[in-house]
């Protein structure tokens, strides 16, 4: 019977748990308690800064790692916050502060939006994610290559 490896490579499919935290130590998200992640190392499946994290691992390992903006969802752009006039909204929309959802464009594709301000006569949709300008801090713990 082969041996399986426990080093990873570009192109190996992995499975992953892991927790992130903000700098003030409030969590960002965390797969632990739930079913772990899997990506392919090099497709760009994950944020670049935990893919690099994973590809130096060995299976079995965890390490915390800290992932700066550029290697995590990028710096916040405020030329990516709009002010929308309400009456350029769908009608029968409702905005709430705070509601994120999706907004189809040309071509099939899609763009997420939060709604970060409301006045009588705008919305202001924001496209940035969530964490853009956010560096986090990753517990990660490398389960298994997969394939």
């Amino acid at each position: 019977m082969p041996r399986k490896r426990v080093k990873v490579r570009k192109g190996d499919r992995v499975r992953v748990h892991y927790t992130c935290r903000l700098a003030d130590g409030s969590l960002a998200y965390s797969s632990v308690g739930a079913d772990p992640i899997e990506f392919t190392l090099g497709k760009a499946d994950a944020i670049i800064g935990l893919e690099e994290a994973v590809a130096t691992m060995k299976v079995g390992e965890s390490k915390t790692v800290s992932i700066p903006p550029e290697k995590a969802y990028g710096q916040r752009r405020e030329e990516w916050a709009l002010s929308v006039p309400r009456d350029k909204m769908p009608e029968g929309f409702i905005p709430i502060e705070g509601l994120r959802f999706e907004l189809e464009r040309e071509g099939g594709h899609s763009s997420a939006a939060t709604i970060t301000h409301i006045s009588e006569s705008s919305v202001t949709l924001d496209f940035n994610h969530p964490l853009a300008g956010r560096e986090l801090t990753c517990e990660i713990s490398l389960l298994e290559i997969v394939g």
